[in-house]
């Protein structure tokens, strides 16, 4: 009986276990290493840097008490952070041999590749909560009687970590190509680039001004991102990138067991 045969028997609290242990090594492995706290400091000082000190891009130069720039800005960083996060989730893995190790336990490649996914959820909100004393400060730098736009900064706090979240499965599955962290890296920054403003820039082509630009325009994440960012989260928003989500962890998936059939024959 093939090793992975055995999971079928494992009671749900033993799985759970597995993934839970997977989901550990995780964040333990992100900031064993100095690359974790630099990766995770350059994008809260980048932040705080595009917030409050570059005059093209300050909220104090902009003049009013809004958020609009960090939304602008942040998901450009999250381009840098994200593939950051995830190079070293199943590149590290291929190049120690200890993905040899893993498909020996009781845990499908899917529990693998979610105790991953989780853990780098997990590491992207440990990012993004300190942004949260962005919105007390300029709260209290706001006028008395106007206040802040709390709906639009939710939908663009959502709006924000799904976007995150997408690009956190895009990294996943581009580790899971190359055993080389670097390669693994500008791999997912190309691919995230593309996907969240590539088909954007695409429609505004003039060959593709006759109407297919807004549907070529759709299959971006730029647009979907700001659709919720206006304060709205409209359910083909949510679906949409829920399911590049679900794709990006499938090809993940057909990788992950491409790769260690190869090793294991």
């Amino acid at each position: 009986m093939k090793p992975r045969a055995v999971l079928l028997y494992l009671p749900p609290l033993n799985i759970y276990r597995l993934m839970r242990s997977i989901f550990i090594k995780e964040i333990n492995s992100f900031f064993s290493s100095i690359v974790g706290y630099v990766a995770l400091l350059v994008f809260l000082v980048a932040c705080g840097l595009f917030l409050w000190i570059i005059p093209e891009y300050s909220i104090i130069g902009y003049g009013y008490a809004s958020l609009d720039r960090f939304f602008e800005i942040a998901p450009w960083l999250l381009l840098l952070l994200v593939p950051a996060v995830t190079m070293r989730s199943f590149a590290d893995e291929f190049k120690t041999g200890t993905i040899e190790w893993l498909s020996t336990k009781p845990v499908t490649d899917v529990d693998i590749i979610v105790g991953k996914y989780l853990a780098t959820l997990a590491l992207i909100v440990f990012a993004l909560l300190p942004t949260l004393v962005y919105v007390y400060t300029i709260a209290n730098l706001s006028l008395p009687d106007v206040g802040l736009d709390s709906g639009a900064i939710i939908g663009s706090y959502i709006g924000l970590f799904f976007l995150a979240a997408t690009f956190g499965a895009v990294g996943i599955f581009c580790s899971s190509l190359t055993s080389n962290q670097v390669v693994g890296f500008l791999i997912a920054l190309l691919a995230c680039y593309l996907l969240y403003t590539g088909f954007e820039q695409l429609s505004k082509l003039p060959r593709f001004s006759e109407g297919i630009d807004y549907y070529l325009s759709m299959i971006g994440m730029e647009f979907h991102y700001n659709s919720i960012s206006r304060g709205f989260v409209d359910t083909r928003d949510v679906v949409y990138f829920l399911s590049v989500i679900i794709f990006f962890i499938s090809l993940t998936r057909f990788s992950l067991s491409s790769r260690t059939r190869g090793a294991v024959s």
